[in-house]
């Protein structure tokens, strides 16, 4: 599967999620201390052009942790 890679910036004006929050989900991960809501793991699967269940499980999985 190829994969987008996209900025931060690049990624909040795709999706209209704020650059600092795509900064602290790609930093922390979805455990930290800014969890991404449903709706911007929704975003960001269709901006990467991902599955969103595998967004999802991954968003699920501890910081560190192979989804």
């Amino acid at each position: 599967m190829r994969r987008r890679h996209l900025t931060p910036q690049a990624l909040a004006d795709r999706t209209g999620i704020r650059t600092p929050r795509i900064r602290v989900f790609a930093q922390d991960g979805a455990q930290g201390p800014v969890p991404p809501t449903e709706q911007e793991l929704v975003e960001i699967a269709a901006a990467l052009q991902l599955p969103l269940t595998d967004v999802l499980d991954a968003a699920r999985a501890p910081a560190g942790t192979p989804a």
